[in-house]
Parts: structure tokens; sequence; C-alpha cells
């Protein structure tokens, strides 16, 4: 990433926090005008994608599909469970094909944690290289959902209360957020299990018990239980034990402000995390964000593919 005229080279998205506050606002409005129904106009003629799910997904996948339709690219057909990565083929040398055969840029997700360095320190790869999510690390298309939606709800994050709840640790969306929030100027607060919240978490916000968090909070955002990535085995809570320790209860929810909304990155575990009724309740911005997902991904999608941020 580089400057050339006051204007801000983004070759790929692999993290928000690379950016500056300036350039996510950017990224956030550009997302904004797409969902006014702003069209895209390149200069070159046609472009061609590629999606590389190495991990099972129905939003992300979809939306960017979605969104690069709707820009006009030609999305090509990959699979990962037919292609040479069942032969033994490297991501890298997947990408580097990908990149010879002319792919103008690559969205991927990955188990590995920051499977994307290797891509964008190559010299041979010239395709533009999106993170779809890897691994507990980041997932920076969905942070830039959640901010599009906050602001379009709030109109701005200074001193709003932004609640973050649940599996912490494990969660790639936490993380990403936590970091954006607090930049933003909002104040973050996390509660859920404290065996799946670290100490190193506290550089970005306070930690407090659920049932005073929800009575605090503009905006509650709930985590999915991360099952496939707890390594140890080891179920601490039943369902129902878990709801009613830590999730948005019908109660609970009876004790937000009238202004607060719910967020959740989806899929959601309806009657874990929180209430199956909550999903599309009034204050529940769930859907939104989905819809969301398609017009941050769409300015995602601009920004590299014209090599900067407009």
């Amino acid at each position: 990433m580089k400057n050339v005229n006051d204007r801000v080279i983004l070759k790929h998205f692999v993290s928000v926090e690379r950016l500056s506050n300036q350039e996510v606002m950017k990224l956030i409005r550009r997302s904004e005008a797409f969902k006014r129904g702003v069209s895209w106009q390149p200069e070159k003629a046609q472009f061609f994608a590629a999606n590389l799910f190495f991990e099972n997904s129905t939003r992300t996948h979809t939306s960017f599909e979605t969104a690069e339709r709707k820009l006009g690219l030609e999305v090509l057909s990959f699979d990962t469970s037919s292609s040479s990565v069942q032969k033994g083929e490297t991501l890298y040398d997947t990408i580097l094909t990908l990149s010879a055969l002319g792919t103008d840029v690559c969205v991927i997700r990955h188990s590995e944690e920051s499977f994307y360095q290797p891509l964008i320190d190559s010299k041979t790869i010239k395709t533009h290289i999106i993170n779809g999510g890897d691994g507990s690390g980041q997932h920076p298309s969905q942070c830039l959902l959640d901010l599009m939606t906050i602001y379009e709800e709030f109109g701005n994050f200074d001193s709003l209360k932004v609640a973050i709840v649940g599996d912490i640790i494990h969660s790639r969306v936490a993380k990403s957020n936590m970091q954006m929030l607090r930049r933003l100027g909002a104040e973050v607060y996390f509660s859920g299990p404290e065996e799946w919240f670290s100490k190193e978490f506290l550089a970005y916000g306070t930690y407090m018990p659920i049932d005073e968090v929800v009575q605090t909070v503009d905006v509650i955002m709930m985590l999915r239980v991360q099952h496939e990535r707890h390594h140890d085995g080891k179920q601490l809570f039943s369902k129902e034990t878990y709801h009613q320790k830590y999730g948005l209860t019908k109660e609970r929810a009876n004790l937000m402000k009238e202004s607060a909304i719910i967020m959740h990155p989806a899929p959601v575990n309806r009657d874990v995390e929180l209430a199956s009724e909550l999903v599309e309740a009034k204050q529940s911005r769930i859907v939104t964000q989905m819809t969301n997902g398609v017009y941050a991904r769409m300015a995602i999608l601009e920004a590299v593919l014209t090599d900067f941020i407009l």
C-alpha cells in the first residue's frame, strides 16, 4: 500500500488494521453509495475473479460472488475439493497458477493464520489478494460490513458503546472489530466465558458480566461458539447452560436500551448465543448485516481492482 497523488494504492485487502481511519471511512461511504444504487464504471473492460474457500462458508462466499457479479466481474469456477490441492499442491502454487492465467483477484478463506503473507510478498504473483478469513486471525470484510451497519444506524462511532460477547478468543471477527472500533472512537466492552477471553483484549476494552453489559451498550455483538476451533475437544457448556449464563435471552434483551441494536456475524446457533426469537426482532440488525455484506465487498473489490480507494 502506498500513496500516489494523495490516492491510496490498495493492492491487497488482508487486514483493516493496515488502513487508516480515513481510509476505512472512505470504504464505508463507498459501500453506502453502492447500496444507494451507484454503479461502477471501470476503465478495464473485463476482470476475472476466483473464490477459494478452504473452510465452509455460506454468507462470505455467496456475498463475495454476488458482489463480483454486481460489479460485472467474470467469476471463475473453482472448487477446492476437485482442484490440484487434493494432489498436494500448495496454496502458493495454486495462486501462482491463477495469477499466471490472468486472474485479477483471488478471495481466499483458509484455516492457516496469515496465509496471505507469502502471497502478497511474492514478486511473481500479480493477482490481488482478499482475505476472506484466516483461521482465528482476521476477517476484514466482515469487520467492514459490521462497521458499515453500525455507522448506518448511528452516524458515528465517537463514544458509542459496543459489546462483543461470546467465544472471543477463537473469533477472527472479534479481533478485527475490537481494534477498529477502538480506533474509531467507540467504547468497547467484552463479555462471555472467561475461559474464552484473553487479558490481551483489555488493551481495547473492558470485561463486564452479561447482565450488566446488556443495560449499558448501544450495540451488542453476539459471537458464535466456534466448536471447530476448540482443539482440546472439551465441551465446557451444554447449549442450555451457555444460553442461560452467557447468551442474549429474551429476558436480557428486555433490559437493553430502546435504541440499542443486536448484531451477529452468523451463522447463528439459535437458543445458544441468542434466543431464536431475537434473530429477526425489531432491534436485530443481523439480516441488515448480511445485506450490507454485498455492498461492503463491492467496495473492497473495487478498491483493489482499481488500485486505490475512491
